[in-house]
């Protein structure tokens, strides 16, 4: 199974906010520039992810993103299910529908792949990766983001 391009930024967003020093926010053009997507299309992942309650965005002179939740408590499926569009076939037109099993066996391992990413918290991927807060931060928090 291959993420769409919209998931995958937005975990990675999500991700450079968790990576931040406590209490310090961010803004879109941050995230665009840190991974070279289009300030569009960041807009649109945000949006979703803030509706979701993942980000918190604040207007105005003073405003930002940050997380809207503790990290831990940001389970990775949950993310993948709210981004996501994870039917992977469209079986409305297929003449073998009445008979086929393959939207079963595809649904199944849909299901195992978010039980298995039901077990990482946003969290698990940024605690204590120093490699990580080098690469976003260019130096490693004093307090991570952790509410």
């Amino acid at each position: 199974m291959q993420l769409t391009s919209f998931t995958d930024y937005g975990l990675r967003a999500l991700i450079y906010m968790a990576s931040l020093p406590e209490g310090k926010m961010t803004n879109i053009t941050e995230v665009t520039e840190t991974y070279g997507v289009s300030r569009n299309h960041m807009v649109k992942i945000i949006n979703q992810l803030s509706r979701a309650g993942f980000i918190a965005a604040t207007r105005g002179k003073n405003g930002g993103i940050r997380l809207g939740m503790d990290p831990r408590h940001i389970i990775i499926g949950d993310v993948v299910r709210k981004m996501e569009p994870l039917q992977l076939v469209d079986c409305a037109t297929c003449v073998i529908t009445p008979a086929c099993r393959l939207r079963k066996a595809l649904n199944d391992a849909v299901q195992l792949f978010l039980r298995e990413l039901d077990s990482y918290t946003l969290a698990d991927l940024v605690e204590g990766n120093e490699p990580l807060y080098h690469i976003l931060l260019s130096e490693p928090p004093v307090a991570m983001n952790l509410k």
